[in-house]
């Protein structure tokens, strides 16, 4: 199957964005359950919620958004994928830190950070797992 197909590739970024928003919605649970629940501080709290967001975004991602990519075992296409998505997650992370340690609001609420935290990594996410991780799909 070609790399590149308008239309596959339109269908893959659009279910790639719907994956996405459930990872945030995750994301943001999570972080609000370790923030008001778990005690933790707002970094700790982040850095809980990206692992856990980002084992939902991988297991949707295969199951849906590159469900025809060549067959590999499960816990080194999970591996791959945080691999491939490291990056992005440091964008993630970094705009996260800087909006919380820097912006009164977001210091506040925490959760909208994460918000552009998500947005700011999606593009690279998208990329690296099309072509490093989801192969052929």
């Amino acid at each position: 199957m070609p790399f590149f197909s308008a239309p596959r590739l339109l269908r893959q970024f659009g279910a790639f964005g719907v994956v996405g928003v459930i990872g945030f919605v995750v994301d943001v649970g999570v972080v609000w359950l370790c923030l008001r629940l778990g005690g933790l501080d707002p970094y700790a709290a982040r850095a809980v919620s990206f692992l856990v967001a980002a084992t939902t975004t991988w297991a949707l991602n295969r199951a849906f958004t590159f469900r025809g990519a060549r067959p590999e075992a499960a816990h080194r296409q999970w591996a791959k994928f945080l691999a491939a998505n490291a990056m992005g997650g440091v964008v993630n992370y970094g705009v996260y830190a800087a909006l919380v340690g820097g912006v009164a609001f977001f210091a506040a609420v925490p959760e909208a950070a994460v918000a552009v935290g998500s947005l700011s990594g999606m593009g690279f996410n998208f990329t690296a797992s099309r072509a490093l991780v989801f192969r052929n799909a």
